[in-house]
């Protein structure tokens, strides 16, 4: 009896840290914050839990293979960037991406649906390469910090992320809230974790 309630207390404490991870807290959870620099840190790391989820890290693989699942596995079938980001000819995203997620076959779909390009790879970065690397115009699509906060809260392919159809985890909190973060974080100096912090 006693190794069952231990078993079923720690498959609780997993259960809530698991809803602790889905939990995205509002730009006003780290308004008591004074100093602007570790309030940036403490948004970005906010945000982070969205940034490093497998929803985004899939479509921002460090190869020219795409990922996929929860556990962030290479696409299957094999399929690739292409010179454009779209697939490799003949094997297009849209092939078998359609416009909507297609339930029915656990199929994901988005009308734009595509790989990032390579400069804006995430896998295997920590939060501090990633956070350095979206301020990076170079590294992030060429975009501007303004450019970059509407891209995070309205984008509607990032949007995606948290309506994953059926079967998949969306990223945690909702799209307004990561791009209120994203704002927030801007507007006090876009700090960033030192590059190998996770």
């Amino acid at each position: 009896v006693v190794f069952a309630l231990a078993a079923l207390a720690g498959t609780a404490g997993f259960a809530l840290a698991q809803d602790k991870s889905r939990e995205l807290r509002p730009p006003s959870a780290f308004d008591t914050i004074a100093d602007g620099r570790e309030r940036s840190l403490a948004l970005i790391a906010e945000a982070g839990k969205v940034l490093m989820h497998p929803r985004c890290v899939n479509c921002h693989p460090a190869t020219e293979r795409p990922l996929q699942g929860a556990n962030m596995q290479p696409h299957q079938p094999l399929v690739v960037r292409g010179p454009d980001n779209y697939g490799a000819p003949g094997l297009r995203c849209e092939t078998c991406h359609g416009l909507a997620n297609y339930d029915a076959g656990r199929v994901p779909g988005h009308p734009l649906w595509h790989v990032a390009p390579i400069e804006m790879a995430w896998e295997n970065k920590s939060l501090g390469e990633i956070c350095e690397q979206i301020k990076d115009p170079a590294r992030n699509g060429r975009k501007d910090m303004a450019r970059l906060i509407h891209h995070m809260a309205e984008d509607s392919l990032v949007g995606w992320g948290w309506n994953p159809g059926a079967g998949r985890e969306p990223a945690p909190g909702t799209q307004k809230i990561f791009g209120d973060l994203i704002k927030a974080w801007a507007e006090t100096g876009a700090a960033c974790p030192r590059a190998g912090t996770p």
